[in-house]
């Protein structure tokens, strides 16, 4: 299991606008997927922008240790020296992802479609996730749960079949996890593999399997929803990837430069794929000044600069169905509420229950120590704003929770009085340079040492 890692107190104030010109770690979800589609194919992929977090780098290690050669070549340039699907070996040891939930469960699916066993764990967060919508469908494909934590957690064996069977199958619950998993469990199946959705999730796995040679088609299904089918067995090209700047962790220094007054902030190159832009679609119905400029592509996925300036907002109402493309930025937007002005609803949550921490809960506690009017209706939360900045106060727990750190320093940057979190130290997981880049901008972060 990961070895702990000493708790660092952190404090945020106010100190006025936030300006400047900033470009974000590369996208966590195209990080994890670039290694992973390295690994399946046969010969060299480079990769530029990686984003050089805890979690990335564990699903890197795990690349290694199912036979790819993976090596840094530099600042975000890396190449892994892949073994093809099929090519894979047993690893030595347990594979240890640490915090890591994306790429232990798209793991599973690489693992439990080839004729391979190997155990993963990781630390206390990730060994208190379930895992069980994972391996439900990969059973079905023919992989077996050798061992396992109560109630399919981790610490777990996954053994894979000697030949993986194809599936049609319909996720349970929106999430690009599950269907990632499937589609790379597939890809070592004879026939083809379909998953079907009733509310498209991100797509980034379908697009990367089409541009390392993999034959994908996706089609609509009912009024929300996507069918995506993959044939099996392909032999996978290398690719060069270009990592686009992550819209989940643009989303911190975006609300920063909507509450604090005066501020504006241009963040570079941030992904604009329409699965991942819920955020900025619902802060722009609360009022919030942002414009995309200098739109392109990169990577194989759209792109823009996001130009945000300080504004007045608005509680609104968010729809459940926009979940699937927003559901890491609901602790943030959920401090944006806490400035605007009326009741902000959010529905249809309860995916944050099963992230990192229960996020739903941790957010209402943490907004309440703050001084915000909150509450928990089933599945909804509800922030009362009143137009100006909360009260700020005591220490806010974060259960080793990244995007909850990240959100109520956030919150301290406009708020009256100071914001202080238990724990900044697993911030390093998605966004090693959040503190320095803050700083950059104007902010006033305080770290403590460690405890």
């Amino acid at each position: 299991m990961s070895s702990a890692v000493a708790a660092q107190p952190a404090v945020s104030r106010s100190n006025g606008p936030l300006r400047g010109r900033v470009r974000v770690p590369g996208d966590k979800s195209i990080s994890h997927r670039s290694l992973l589609l390295g690994l399946l194919a046969v010969g060299e992929t480079r990769i530029e922008g990686l984003l050089e977090g805890d979690d990335v780098l564990a699903t890197g290690r795990a690349c290694a240790a199912l036979g790819a050669t993976v090596e840094r070549l530099g600042a975000g340039r890396w190449r892994v020296q892949g073994v093809g699907v099929g090519g894979l070996k047993s690893p030595d040891a347990p594979l240890d992802f640490g915090n890591a939930g994306t790429g232990s469960r798209l793991m599973m699916g690489v693992v439990g479609g080839h004729p391979i066993q190997a155990t993963f764990d990781g630390d206390a967060s990730l060994r208190s996730r379930p895992m069980r919508r994972i391996l439900d469908p990969l059973a079905l494909m023919g992989a077996t749960v050798v061992s396992a934590a109560e109630g399919g957690r981790l610490p777990l064996t996954l053994k894979g079949p000697e030949t993986a069977l194809p599936l049609t199958y319909e996720t349970p619950v929106p999430s690009a996890q599950v269907k990632s998993a499937v589609l790379l469990a597939g890809l070592n199946a004879l026939g083809e593999t379909v998953v079907i959705e009733r509310e498209a999730t991100r797509d980034h796995t379908e697009r990367m399997l089409k541009a390392f040679g993999a034959e994908v088609t996706v089609e609509p299904h009912g009024a929300h929803g996507r069918l995506v089918r993959l044939v099996g067995q392909p032999e996978l090209k290398p690719a060069h990837v270009v990592v686009p700047a992550d819209p989940s962790s643009a989303a911190f220094p975006l609300v920063a430069a909507l509450i604090a007054p005066g501020s504006e902030v241009t963040l570079e190159g941030v992904m604009t794929n329409p699965l991942r832009t819920g955020l900025v679609a619902t802060l722009i119905e609360m009022g919030a000044d942002i414009e995309l400029t200098n739109l392109r592509e990169e990577g194989g996925e759209e792109v823009a600069d996001l130009v945000a300036r300080a504004s007045p907002l608005k509680g609104v109402d968010v729809p459940a169905a926009r979940a699937p493309t927003m559901i890491d930025e609901y602790p943030v937007l959920a401090v944006a509420a806490a400035f605007a002005q009326g009741e902000t609803r959010m529905r249809g949550l309860h995916e944050l229950t099963v992230k990192e921490s229960d996020r739903l809960a941790a957010v209402h506690a943490g907004l309440i120590a703050c001084g915000v009017e909150a509450r928990i209706e089933g599945e909804d939360l509800i922030v009362v704003g009143q137009g100006r900045a909360p009260g700020g106060g005591e220490a806010v727990k974060t259960h080793l929770d990244h995007r909850i750190a990240m959100s109520f320093l956030v919150l301290g940057f406009a708020a009256d009085a100071p914001v202080a979190i238990d724990d900044a130290a697993m911030i390093a997981t998605s966004f090693p340079a959040f503190v320095d880049l803050m700083r950059g901008l104007g902010a006033d972060i305080s770290l403590e040492a460690g405890a």
